[in-house]
C-alpha cells in the first residue's frame, strides 16, 4: 500500500441500498469476499468472465487499501435449472443427458476450462473454490434449520416461503418497485416468488447427482448452495458478495432471504441482515449479433480470441477502459483498439524492464498515485486509473527504477501482467495461419535486405508472398509493430 492509498475512503455502490457507501470491514483491517461462480455445464463466454475481472479489481483494490484479503469464489455442479427460478432441468443433469457421458467428468471438464481462462485473463486465486457437491451435508443442515419456520413441502420438494421474512425482493427492485414478482407459478407453491430449497427426483426418474434427505431423494436448490457455503467459508454477515447483474433479480434476493431465515435476522433496512454488508453486481457485456447467449448454440468464448489472433489481456484492458457497473459493449474493432493501447503501454514499459526497481514516493509521482487512488476508491474506477497508469509513464528526467516501482505497484491493482507482458506475448497467431512466427521472420529479414539495397523487386515479391498466406506489413504503423496476421 502506498502513502496516497491511505489518503481517500473507498467507496462502494452497494445494490442493496443502490447507494455508494463507505467500506468499513466488518471484522478490522481483514475483507471477505463471496463471489458467484460458474455453473459448469458449459464454456463460460466472455461475458461471464466479465463478472470475474470484476471481481478480481475488487479485491485487487481491498489489498491495495491494505486490507488482508478472503475471497471465495463457488463452482455450481449441481441444482442450477436451465430457468433460474424453478422451472426445467438441472443444466449439469441436461448436458450429461445430450451427451450420454458421466456427469462428474463433465463438471471436471468445464470446471478446468473455466480455470484455464481465470489464469489466462490473470485473475488472482481466490482463498477457496468452494464446489456444492462438497457441501451437500452442510445445506441438509441449513435446510432443516430453517425449515420449521420458513419452509413447506409440495409434491416437487421443499419450498420456501418468501411471506415469513421480511423485505423479500427489495434488491430487486429496480425491476419492481413491488419486489420480485416475475417467476413462473410451479404447481403447489403458495407464492410465485416462493422458491426451492430442495428438489425431489420425479418419481421413475434417476439422477446422476441425486442425495436422500428427509423430503425424499433429489438435489438442492441453486440458491441454497451460496447461501450454505458464504456461511461455511466466511460467517455471517461478511463484508461483499459479487455476481454478475443478472443475478440481482432472482437469484441473490433469494440467497437474501434464507440468509435472513437462518440468522433470525429483521428487514433489510439493516445491510448486515442480508448475511453480506454488500452486494455489488458488474453489468452486462453486450454483443449485437446475440452471441453472449449459450442457448445460442455458438458463443463467444475467450478460446475464439485467441482464435482469431487476441491476446486474453486485450479482453481484460477492454473491460478495464469501462466502467464495472456500464454496460460495455463487445466488437471486433473495440477489442483491436484495446490490443493497441495495451501494446503502446508495453512498449513503453519494455524500457523500463532491466532497470532496478526504485523507491515509488518520488514527487513527480505523488500527483499520478493520488489520482490513481482516488479513482480506485470511487467505486473502483478503472478508467481513470488506466489514464494515471499513462500518465506515469509519459513523466519524463526520472530514474528509470523509480518509475518501473510506480508502474509495478500500479499493475498490482489492474493486473495487466505489464512488467512480465512482451510485444512478442501479443502477437499471436490466428487459428489457421499459414505461418509460423519464425517464417514470418526470415520473410522480414529477407525484405528488410531487399530495402536496405534498394531491390525493390524482391522487397515487393516478399511482402506480396506474405500477403497471400495472411501476414499484413504494418510499414506505417507508428508503433513499429512490423506485422501482423489478418
Amino acid at each position: 500500500m502506498s502513502d496516497a492509498a491511505s489518503q481517500n475512503e473507498l467507496r462502494l455502490f452497494n445494490s442493496l441500498t443502490r447507494s455508494l457507501e463507505v467500506f468499513e470491514p466488518v471484522h478490522a483491517g481483514e475483507a471477505r469476499v463471496y463471489t458467484c461462480g460458474p455453473t459448469v455445464y458449459n464454456y463460460p463466454h466472455i461475458g461471464n468472465m466479465r463478472a470475474y475481472v470484476f471481481a478480481d479489481i475488487l479485491g485487487r483494490t481491498l489489498s491495495w487499501k491494505g486490507y488482508k484479503l478472503k475471497h471465495v469464489i463457488n463452482i455450481t455442479d449441481v441444482g442450477h435449472l436451465t430457468d433460474d427460478a424453478d422451472e426445467g432441468e438441472d443444466k449439469l443433469e441436461k448436458m450429461a443427458a445430450e451427451k450420454a457421458q458421466d456427469i462428474w467428468q463433465i463438471a471436471k471438464h468445464y470446471t478446468e476450462a473455466y480455470w484455464e481462462d481465470i489464469k489466462a485473463l490473470n485473475i488472482r486465486q481466490p482463498a477457496h473454490w468452494s464446489v456444492a457437491t462438497d457441501y451437500i451435508e452442510e445445506m441438509l443442515d441449513f435446510a432443516k434449520s430453517i425449515a420449521d419456520k420458513h419452509c413447506y413441502e409440495c409434491e416437487t420438494g421443499l419450498y420456501f416461503d418468501t411471506t415469513t421474512i421480511d423485505d423479500y425482493g427489495r434488491l430487486a427492485r429496480a425491476v419492481t418497485e413491488d419486489g420480485e414478482g416475475r417467476i413462473d407459478a410451479v404447481e403447489g407453491k403458495r407464492n410465485a416468488a416462493d422458491f426451492a430449497i430442495w428438489r425431489k427426483t420425479p418419481a421413475g426418474e434417476t439422477r446422476q447427482m441425486e442425495w436422500d434427505s428427509p423430503w425424499g431423494r433429489g438435489a438442492p436448490g441453486w440458491h441454497l448452495e451460496c447461501s450454505v457455503m458464504g456461511e461455511k467459508l466466511l460467517g455471517f454477515p461478511f463484508d461483499i458478495h459479487t455476481g454478475g447483474i443478472d443475478h440481482r433479480e432472482i437469484h441473490h434476493p433469494n440467497e437474501i432471504a434464507q440468509n435472513q431465515a437462518f440468522c433470525g435476522c429483521g428487514g433489510l433496512s439493516e445491510a448486515t441482515n442480508s448475511g453480506a454488508r454488500f452486494w455489488m453486481h458488474n453489468n452486462f457485456l453486450v454483443e449485437r449479433s446475440g452471441k453472449m447467449s449459450k442457448s445460442s448454440g455458438e458463443f463467444l468464448r475467450l478460446q475464439l480470441l485467441l482464435d482469431k489472433g487476441y491476446h486474453p489481456l486485450a479482453y481484460r484492458m477492454m473491460c478495464l477502459q469501462a466502467h464495472y457497473r456500464s454496460e460495455l459493449e463487445f466488437s471486433w474493432d473495440g477489442l483491436n483498439a484495446a490490443l493497441t493501447r495495451l501494446k503502446r503501454i508495453v512498449m513503453a514499459v519494455e524500457r523500463l524492464a532491466t532497470a532496478i526497481a526504485g523507491d515509488p514516493s518520488h514527487q513527480k509521482f505523488a500527483p499520478i498515485l493520488e489520482k490513481f487512488d482516488a479513482a480506485l476508491a470511487d467505486d473502483l474506477n478503472t478508467p481513470i486509473a488506466l489514464t494515471a497508469l499513462e500518465e506515469a509513464l509519459a513523466v519524463k528526467k526520472v530514474d528509470a527504477g523509480i518509475k518501473r516501482a510506480v508502474i509495478e505497484k500500479m499493475d498490482s491493482v489492474l493486473g495487466l501482467d505489464l512488467l512480465n507482458l512482451t510485444r512478442t506475448d501479443l502477437r499471436i497467431r490466428p487459428q489457421g495461419a499459414q505461418l509460423t512466427e519464425a517464417e514470418t521472420e526470415d520473410a522480414m529479414e529477407r525484405r528488410k535486405a531487399a530495402r536496405a539495397e534498394k531491390d525493390f523487386t524482391t522487397s515487393d515479391a516478399v511482402r506480396d508472398e506474405l500477403a497471400a498466406k495472411g501476414v499484413e506489413l504494418m510499414d506505417g504503423d507508428p508503433l513499429g509493430w512490423d506485422w501482423k496476421l489478418s
